[in-house]
């Protein structure tokens, strides 16, 4: 999951930066930093990534990477039969 697509995925579902920080257990600023691609030096931690990715994929989010779509890069999108819940 790269930044571009933790926007994505938080705007799609409609839910707030502290609601998906609580619902992965880490601090807001954490999910901040990695929406802004902020995370330090060495990147973010891969078991923040996880936690904050298993978030949006409960919620019906499918993430898709480069060369997934024949006509696009990486991305995410919902579920047809996802509703968004909170």
């Amino acid at each position: 999951m790269n930044p571009g697509q933790a926007r994505a995925a938080r705007a799609i579902l409609k839910l707030g930066v502290r609601e998906v920080a609580e619902l992965a257990k880490v601090t807001p600023n954490t999910v901040s930093r990695l929406e802004q691609d902020e995370a330090g030096p060495r990147g973010p931690q891969p078991i923040t990534v996880d936690a904050i990715k298993r978030v949006y994929e409960e919620r019906g989010i499918i993430f898709f990477d480069t060369g997934a779509m024949p006509d696009g890069g990486a991305g995410v999108r919902l579920k047809t039969e996802a509703a968004p819940k909170k």
